[in-house]
């Protein structure tokens, strides 16, 4: 299993490039970011700050979407900073949530975000691909590898994640779920004549390595809070009881009563506040060193390939460490 660090791009940008040094020295292989430029400092150009003081980690947004940067400048900046630091960069992406609500904008629908995935990866990687109409090829790519991740929760986006990603990122870390979805991706992957082991699958959420229960699930119920956005819409889609998503994962948004965008990742969230401690119990990884080991092999055993930490809260430094001591050593048996 690979590990991850997912962070906010929160001024000071030196900060974030020293944790994900930090990342890398601790046994992670890859260094993810927000990416919404409203509400954090631009990920693109910190990149650039990690990829040359690293050697190995890999990085990327969790996620980007195809409404905020043209496509044809998604895969240039891509394209440019593999040139740079050889081939070390995964486009995760999306619809949307936070990048375009804050802006004023409706998330992008899954018939442009399927076109931009193939879009991206075309371009990025040296082939011609059709933008708006116009047929585009960035003519310096050489030797360019750009892994496309796809974000996703409800069934047509399961399914469009498995017809056409590279990766699937669940952002929960919640066992029965995690089954449920990965089960949708690679069902997709065989109907569409796609080796399903092909799709890496990526499960993304908070951990919080401590022995205070109470305190770790404080810092991280923000998590629920960022996940019912996006259960919010699908029962928008789908209804409450429609049988296509699990009521495992949307019973709980019932007393959700909007969203402030301004505390959005951030422990303390104010619009948290329905999020129920067995859902933070479920969705992220808490406690002492066993239980995220024990978890993590469970995850595993479902074809998790990746476990990327959201460490936003206020053990930052001692969570990286702990994962590199005790928790990462311990899934490489």
């Amino acid at each position: 299993m690979d590990f991850g660090l997912v962070l906010q791009t929160d001024p000071p940008a030196s900060r974030v490039v020293s944790l994900m040094k930090r990342a890398e020295q601790n046994g992670f292989t890859h260094g993810w970011t927000f990416d919404s430029a409203v509400l954090w400092q631009e990920p693109f150009v910190i990149y650039s700050r990690i990829l040359a003081g690293t050697t190995k980690l890999k990085v990327g947004p969790m996620v980007t979407n195809p409404g905020t940067r043209t496509w044809e400048v998604t895969a240039s900046t891509f394209a440019t900073l593999n040139d740079m630091f050889g081939n070390r960069t995964v486009c995760g992406i999306g619809r949307g949530d936070s990048a375009m609500r804050v802006a004023g904008r409706r998330p992008n629908t899954l018939a442009r975000l399927g076109e931009a995935i193939g879009v991206i990866r075309d371009l990025a990687e040296g082939r011609e691909a059709e933008v708006d109409g116009q047929p585009l090829r960035i003519p310096w790519v050489r030797d360019g590898k750009l892994p496309v991740w796809m974000a996703a929760y409800g069934p047509k986006a399961l399914a469009l994640a498995g017809r056409k990603a590279d990766g699937f990122i669940l952002q929960l870390a919640d066992p029965y779920l995690t089954e449920w979805m990965v089960k949708a991706v690679r069902a997709a992957a065989v109907e569409a004549g796609r080796d399903p082991a092909s799709v890496t699958v990526c499960v993304a959420a908070p951990a919080y390595v401590g022995d205070d229960l109470a305190h770790a699930r404080e810092q991280c119920r923000w998590f629920g809070g960022m996940v019912g956005n996006h259960v919010a819409d699908l029962v928008a889609r789908y209804g409450e009881h429609s049988g296509l998503v699990p009521e495992a994962l949307t019973s709980y948004i019932k007393e959700r009563h909007g969203y402030d965008y301004s505390h959005h990742g951030r422990a303390g969230n104010p619009s948290t506040d329905f999020v129920p401690d067995e859902i933070v119990d479920r969705f992220c990884l808490l406690g002492p060193p066993e239980a995220h080991i024990e978890k993590l092999r469970a995850l595993r055993e479902l074809g998790v390939d990746q476990f990327a930490v959201y460490d936003m809260h206020d053990a930052q430094e001692t969570t990286i460490d702990a994962y590199g001591a005790e928790i990462i050593p311990a899934l490489d048996r």
